[in-house]
């Protein structure tokens, strides 16, 4: 089996308020996402939430089903979202492929069986980044490029925080039970984020950075607005922000981020927005 998994567990944000450095990025971030020939993920108890990568080589690796879920194979009661990070790949969802090339996404439905992924270059292979909920009923699996996106245009240079949000999994490009997943690209000279910070009361969010040039760092800020913490990240790593915490990012050099998120609610709009004078 080359699945590697780990459990995470909920917290109170007085609970939160505590935590050291040391503490934060123990519970919070997840640091070892993409390891050549392995499927490396992370449960979370926050809304069932699975997070994780997967860097096939040569030989191909399937998701699997771990433990905690108690099925007979990954997609028994859950939806799942996969984008491509790396070089070109393939994913074969019960025998259908789907050709993926660089920032290309595909949504698989509760009930597939068997999901198998590929590098087409060893010497370059895919990097799948996965983002995985509960399911109560089964939608088709459908890609979405990056063409097919949603696009919105938000920010300005002056500002910096220009950039490109680009809908992926969500209601308005393909039907899903509770999973969105989206990627955001910075535009050069942007360093910002999701600014303003936002809430999201009904939802839990997991962000994941990518294209931070080498040499380069995030800074992610979480916490309630009024008693923050931050939180330094590196090229493909990702960070868990609870229903109850902010989640907004400064990096040392523009990047793209991929945002999934799951709960009650399916409208992309439904937050709550912070002012940046509100923040503590």
């Amino acid at each position: 089996m080359d699945t590697n998994y780990e459990e995470r567990y909920n917290y109170h944000p007085d609970d939160f308020k505590n935590y050291d450095t040391t503490r934060i990025r123990k519970e919070f971030l997840v640091q070892k996402l993409m390891e050549p020939g392995k499927v490396n993920l992370v449960y979370s108890v926050i809304e069932r939430f699975i997070v994780g990568g997967a860097v096939p080589l040569i030989t191909p690796l399937k998701l699997e089903s771990i433990d905690p879920l108690k099925a007979a194979f990954f997609c028994e009661r859950r939806e799942a979202g996969i984008i491509n990070v790396g070089g070109d790949g393939v994913i074969l969802v019960d025998g259908n492929a789907y050709e993926m090339k660089f920032k290309d996404a595909v949504y698989i439905g509760k009930g597939s069986r068997e999901v198998i992924m590929k590098s087409k270059d060893s010497a370059n292979p895919a990097h799948f980044y996965i983002n995985s909920a509960p399911a109560h009923k089964a939608y088709p699996v459908k890609k979405v490029s990056l063409e097919d996106a949603n696009k919105l245009y938000l920010g300005s240079l002056q500002t910096s925080n220009e950039r490109t949000i680009n809908q992926l999994l969500i209601s308005t490009v393909v039907e899903t039970c509770q999973l969105q997943m989206g990627m955001t690209e910075l535009k050069p000279g942007s360093v910002w984020n999701t600014m303003p910070p936002h809430l999201h009361s009904r939802r839990n969010e997991v962000y994941f950075y990518f294209d931070v040039p080498e040499g380069q760092a995030i800074c992610h800020f979480m916490g309630q607005p009024d008693e923050t913490r931050h939180i330094w990240l590196q090229n493909e790593q990702a960070v868990i922000s609870p229903n109850w915490s902010i989640h907004s990012a400064a990096g040392t050099s523009n990047y793209c981020f991929i945002w999934g998120m799951a709960g009650e609610n399916l409208d992309y709009s439904d937050m709550d927005v912070i002012k940046p004078t509100e923040l503590k």
